[in-house]
């Protein structure tokens, strides 16, 4: 009789035993939905733009190429007055609010109202371009200065160009240190995760660009 009680008792503890492994895998099940559920539905893969050489990195690292490549762009079209700066400059800070940090914003808004109050914007066009031979690929640790992994120092050389009317009133060869944070914050109002802190120093004037063909063309001797 005690043997059949020992049967009965080890197909009891073993039945437990099964109870206590289906409860586990729901308990597993159940942690593995709720994670799946709660993962982004849309991941942002930062790729360098040149990829003639390969590039293999973690997915949430932002290759310096992309800072610079995103700060060009949002200070371009910041600094971008195609009709009029009483109108343009407003407009550019509401429009690339989302690129910008609220500190960065306040900065700027102070800006245009000084330059309004000076008269530097009505009828002013203004547009920036890269200066030649000064752009990332010439010299990316100068370019772009990496403080941590969410934090970057950028470089921007540029010709700062502004018109009355149709005529030029300033042409300017201007160097801009922009701090760049990562924000991931709003992907669907900033895809880049990346936002703009204004000025790590003052902006500098730099010296025009010598062209050497100038320099190294030989004098020419007067005619009599």
């Amino acid at each position: 009789m005690s043997r059949f009680k020992n049967e009965v008792q080890r197909l009891d503890a073993h039945v437990r035993t099964l109870r206590v492994g289906a409860g586990g895998l729901v308990v597993v099940a159940l942690v593995m939905g709720v994670g799946w559920w709660s993962a982004p539905r849309d991941l942002t893969i930062h790729v360098p733009p040149d990829l003639r050489s390969g590039s293999t990195r973690p997915w949430w690292d932002v290759p310096p190429e992309s800072v610079y490549a995103f700060t060009f762009y949002v200070w371009q079209q910041l600094q971008r007055w195609p009709t009029n700066g009483d109108d343009d400059y407003p407009r550019n800070l509401h429009v690339l609010s989302p690129y910008l940090t609220p500190a960065c914003q306040a900065f700027l808004q102070q800006d245009y109202e000084y330059r309004r109050a000076s008269g530097e914007l009505r009828r002013r066009v203004r547009g920036i371009y890269e200066i030649p031979g000064r752009g990332y690929g010439d010299n990316p640790t100068l370019r772009v200065r990496t403080v941590s992994t969410r934090e970057w120092v950028v470089n921007l050389d540029v010709t700062a160009d502004e018109y009355y009317a149709s005529e030029q009133v300033k042409r300017a060869l201007v160097r801009y240190p922009l701090k760049v944070l990562r924000s991931d914050v709003d992907p669907q109002r900033n895809p880049f995760g990346l936002v703009i802190d204004c000025y790590e120093g003052s902006p500098q004037r730099i010296a025009s660009p010598v062209d050497p063909a100038a320099t190294s063309a030989p004098a020419t001797e007067a005619t009599p």
